[in-house]
């Protein structure tokens, strides 16, 4: 087993040296020349995340199993020795970019290391890594490559938890032990460092990162997240942070779940508990105190490939996810589980497919849009952008639509499917639109209506 080194001075001669490492070029994502580093990923809406590693041989979860096993389930000896055997020889990673511009998605997050401490590249510091699986080559560098290629934004989720490094748990116990981390033992500092040197290294040696995606899970002030966002605004300015690492970050990052309101800085929503929604206000609030957020979600149940999983939310359930989620201002972060030979399973490509062929014709109501004026009526949602109002009908009635709430004056309704223009009639604070018998898209039709 590759030994850590333990002597903190020489981890922070190591860190110091890897502190000097040459930086590439800022890029500047987005075609926005304003100061604010979030203006492309809030005109870009929707992205792809991917979860892979060597568990996906064994079509169970990242991590989990070994953190809260099940009778029956892999042991973490089997588990930890997965990456033995790990080749995924089919591994395109141009096919990867090539689909998720093909599904409309405008960056991508991928999995450089999960909770399990297995690292996708080849990291300096670890010999837990894909350089030494039988695949032997650096994923992370090769996806790197393709997307800036493709001009497309690549992002890293990095987890603080590490169950497989002794200085952030006693690894002579199981971990589903202490696999929260032992922050009180004297080897934690060594952790911390460890996690300074590996972001350095992605932070570095992989051209422009768009944003890092930490997940530190529980009491995330052991880290101290600010150390962390330092280095980050130091060695790739331009890069977002999310909300994961015991500091507020530049967006919050609800999972599975879609608030259902609008979300505000005076409620802080991120993790599984869908339970904090309840806390947000059924209103549509001053620009000044929006949140900025995304929501992630998995096409079936896992985030990891899992051959039994066949529970495969619809194209529909996932165009109007996108549309909801987009209705309230955020961001869509959809996932796939690669398979372990290195391709994206069918079943996911055709969803990401359906997707990419609405927003072909639909794409204006979602890019660079905001959340619109018009929120809590089941059978509409809203966008809005630069005098536009988009209209997304999910329970289409003829031969009139009813809309309350719109207060500017409207100049112009049609349909983006076709470009047909629609009668309207605006008056009292509500606006009635004709509307053909037939809804244009069989998922969601959309009404583009121009305002003064």
């Amino acid at each position: 087993m590759f030994r850590y080194p333990t002597d903190r001075r020489q981890f922070l001669k190591l860190a110091l040296a890897a502190s000097t490492m040459p930086l590439f070029p800022v890029f500047g994502f987005g075609e926005d020349s304003s100061d604010d580093r979030t203006a492309w990923y809030r005109t870009a809406k929707f992205g792809m995340f991917i979860h892979w590693g060597p568990y996906s041989l064994a079509s169970v979860e990242a991590s989990w199993p070994i953190m809260t096993p099940k009778p029956g389930g892999i042991s973490e000896a089997e588990y930890c020795d997965l990456h033995k055997r790990f080749n995924p020889d089919k591994f395109d990673p141009q096919s990867f970019v090539d689909l998720a511009r093909l599904a409309g998605q405008q960056y991508m997050v991928f999995t450089t290391k999960h909770h399990d401490g297995f690292c996708m590249f080849d990291s300096a510091y670890t010999d837990y890594k894909i350089t030494n699986t039988p695949y032997a080559k650096d994923i992370v560098a090769q996806l790197s490559q393709a997307c800036h290629k493709s001009d497309m934004p690549l992002g890293f989720y990095y987890s603080p938890p590490d169950l497989h490094h002794p200085g952030f748990r006693d690894t002579t116990k199981l971990a589903k032990d202490n696999w929260n981390g032992e922050p009180t033992r004297p080897e934690w500092p060594l952790y911390l460092d460890y996690m300074q040197l590996q972001l350095t290294e992605l932070l570095t040696n992989y051209g422009p990162v768009a944003l890092i995606w930490f997940d530190g899970l529980h009491h995330q002030e052991k880290y101290g997240g600010v150390r962390f966002l330092d280095l980050i605004h130091k060695l790739q300015p331009r890069a977002l942070v999310n909300d994961r690492i015991g500091v507020p970050g530049d967006y919050q990052t609800p999972e599975q779940f879609i608030p259902n309101a609008i979300p505000t800085k005076d409620v802080s929503i991120t993790g599984v508990d869908a339970s904090v929604q309840e806390k947000l206000k059924r209103t549509v609030p001053k620009p000044e105190d929006f949140q900025l957020w995304e929501t992630c979600m998995t096409i079936n149940n896992t985030w990891a490939y899992n051959i039994h999983d066949r529970d495969y939310k619809s194209s529909e359930f996932l165009i109007r996810g996108l549309v909801e989620v987009t209705s309230r201002g955020g961001n869509f972060l959809l996932n796939v589980g690669p398979q372990p030979d290195g391709l994206i399973q069918p079943e996911f490509q055709d969803r990401l497919r359906d997707i990419g062929a609405w927003l072909t014709v639909n794409g204006e109501s979602i890019y660079g849009t905001t959340y619109g004026p018009v929120q809590n009526i089941p059978a509409i949602r809203t966008t809005a952008k630069h005098g536009k109002i988009f209209v997304h009908v999910f329970d289409w009635k003829s031969p009139n639509l009813e809309l309350p709430g719109i207060e500017s004056k409207v100049t112009s309704a049609r349909l983006l499917d076709g470009g047909k223009v629609l009668k309207f009639r605006q008056a009292e604070g509500r606006l009635q639109i004709e509307v053909p018998a037939i809804a244009p898209d069989a998922h969601v039709s959309v009404i583009s209506l121009t305002t003064l």
